[in-house]
């Protein structure tokens, strides 16, 4: 028996048999708000109410109800994220891969809902929908919604189910941007948001195919103006609206992997206008499967939605537009994604970050395209998961924080990585409760050792995919940038201690990156391999050839190195650039102790800390 939401019993009104890593057969339910004289203040000024909503849950709302999860479908989706309605249902919910018993929405451990949202066609009132005044279908009369107007809604069915705080909100694509209006509407209401291939506004070229879609709508013969009901839908115009849209949900490099210049049947040309090539009849079935379970009504009101939303224009900058997000955030882009592109995902981060926001962030490297997030359901389960499980305070690597050995990402894989004695002497450096910036902070093990020791608040910078799953997992804020091209996203003096662990005489322009330390944080913390330690050197002079010690792992062609520096080297950069050097601890093997004697050939590592001077 589950618990009891709004008089309904979850887990047997809801869910029915279950089978590993599935939900089952799922229960959508339809539930009116707003009825009058309680109605709708939208947007665009005018009323609306009575609305039905419909959704459907997933998993049990725990007695504290503190374990809920509000997920936002994109632009065409729906309330049936999981499972199946019927046993004879074909597909799936249209993210099953996501949503269940251990899985990245884990249903074991989280009640998630989804909700059908308002101007939509599959149960929550739309233009589709009958007018209570006319009894006809609304048609082109219903009024024009926003995205905001989405969100309204959305808080209210929750308030509905009795639920006053969110464990998280998530959403791809449009749905994306309903989670950012949630985060600074009701800043208060939530405690994690993740935010998936989205984008704080359509920029021209996401708002001309949405137009070109509206048109192809709005030039159907059968239109009609939206009052089509009752004869024939626009389909043709409907069709291609579908297609122009999922060409732009796709990437060059998915679409020639999965169709080129490949006929559809024959092997010549047949000179003629029919669908020759494969890619032409893939769009022309995502057309005609489109027109039989959506609404073109609801299409122009959803895209203009989107083509309205705009977060940074109410307060002037999108900066000052985050100032009231309360929730630790989780923005993932997608590499192949150039409808909502990387660098949309970057303004929010960017955004984020000037507000002293806790916020992670991720470049998944697919070829999907804008679709990844519903094809990627590895790694996004494991970002997902790990950001969840640490919102609700139980992260899922938290009883290895602190553990060694330790193995670095191949790309950063660096000296004594069974004993990392600079990670000992950096905590040692760094002030208890500080703020602190780690520079390629692999998967988090000094970021995890000062948080566990000194209590700092931290955040990563890394670009390895894995190693920030495992940061996530770890529960540390880590955002995938360019140490060399993008600290700019840091403001200054945002760090007490920014910290750079052998990661140095990997950079390409370290000059670069240590001047941008010293302007983020208070202090820059450093530590390197001395590449004229004795032992190196001997065992070049002895063998004639390139040398490898535990200290530097590498063969000649393998070597992530690209520099190779010394102490006097380091020394005497600073003092060609202005920078003091606070204090000095060459170390050698085993030792925690800085040496004295001739350190600069007997030392294997150095640590500086510098600052401005």
């Amino acid at each position: 028996m589950g618990y009891n939401v709004a008089g309904m019993d979850v887990q047997e009104d809801n869910i029915a048999e279950q089978a590993p890593g599935s939900v089952g057969i799922v229960r959508p339910r339809t539930v009116t708000l707003f009825a009058p004289p309680d109605v709708l203040h939208l947007e665009c000024g005018r009323t609306l109410g009575p609305i039905e909503v419909t959704y459907e849950t997933y998993g049990e709302l725990n007695a504290e109800r503190s374990n809920a999860v509000l997920v936002f479908h994109a632009l065409t989706g729906d309330a049936h994220m999981a499972g199946r309605h019927s046993p004879d249902d074909r597909k799936c919910g249209w993210w099953d891969m996501m949503v269940g018993p251990g899985k990245g929405l884990d249903t074991s451990k989280y009640f998630c809902i989804c909700a059908n949202i308002l101007g939509g066609c599959r149960g929550t009132t739309g233009p589709s929908s009958i007018n209570p005044e006319t009894g006809k279908p609304w048609g082109l009369d219903f009024p024009v919604i926003t995205v905001e107007d989405m969100v309204k809604v959305q808080k209210a069915l929750i308030d509905h189910l009795g639920i006053t705080q969110l464990l998280g909100v998530i959403g791809g694509s449009m749905g994306g941007m309903l989670v950012l209006e949630w985060i600074v509407r009701y800043p208060e209401t939530v405690r994690a948001a993740i935010m998936v291939a989205t984008t704080p506004r359509l920029n021209a070229q996401s708002i001309a195919f949405d137009a070109v879609g509206r048109n192809a709508i709005l030039a159907d013969p059968n239109f009609k103006w939206g009052q089509y009901h009752g004869g024939l839908p626009p389909e043709s115009g409907l069709s291609i609206a579908r297609m122009v849209g999922h060409i732009t949900y796709l990437s060059e490099q998915g679409m020639h992997e999965k169709f080129g210049r490949q006929l559809r049947k024959a092997e010549r040309y047949s000179y003629d206008f029919t669908n020759e090539f494969s890619v032409e009849t893939y769009l022309d079935y995502q057309g005609r499967a489109f027109v039989e379970r959506f609404d073109a009504n609801s299409y122009l009101y959803i895209t203009k939605a989107m083509d309205y939303y705009d977060l940074a224009a109410r307060q002037g900058s999108l900066e000052a537009a985050m100032r009231p997000v309360r929730a630790d955030c989780l923005v993932i882009s997608l590499s192949g994604d150039w409808l909502f592109p990387p660098k949309a995902s970057r303004q929010i981060v960017d955004a984020l970050l000037a507000n002293d926001k806790a916020v992670s962030y991720s470049e998944l490297n697919s070829p999907h395209g804008h679709d990844a997030f519903l094809l990627e359901p590895q790694v996004l389960g494991r970002l997902i998961g790990g950001f969840l499980a640490n919102a609700a305070g139980q992260p899922v690597l938290a009883g290895t924080v602190n553990q060694e050995p330790y193995q670095q990402p191949a790309a950063v894989q660096t000296a004594w990585a069974r004993q990392r004695i600079d990670h000992e002497r950096m905590t040692d450096l760094i002030e208890p409760g500080s703020r602190v910036l780690d520079l390629g902070c692999g998967r988090g093990v000094l970021l995890s050792r000062l948080m566990r020791h000194k209590g700092v608040h931290g955040c990563g910078v890394e670009v390895e995919q894995e190693a920030i799953c495992e940061c996530v997992e770890r529960g540390l804020s880590v955002v995938d940038l360019d140490v060399e091209a993008e600290l700019s996203s840091f403001a200054s003096g945002s760090f007490d201690y920014v910290v750079l662990s052998q990661t140095l005489q990997t950079l390409h322009r370290p000059d670069v990156v240590l001047k941008e330390m010293v302007r983020i944080g208070r202090y820059g913390i450093v530590s390197f391999p001395n590449f004229v330690h004795w032992k190196p050197i001997v065992q070049m002079l002895l063998s004639g050839r390139t040398p490898v010690t535990e200290n530097l792992p590498f063969w000649w062609y393998n070597t992530p190195n690209v520099r190779c520096l010394t102490i006097r080297d380091f020394e005497a950069f600073c003092r060609e650039n202005h920078l003091r050097i606070r204090r000095r601890l060459p170390l050698i093997e085993g030792r925690r102790e800085p040496i004295r004697f001739l350190p600069s050939i007997r030392a294997a590592e150095a640590i500086f800390v510098i600052s401005r001077r």
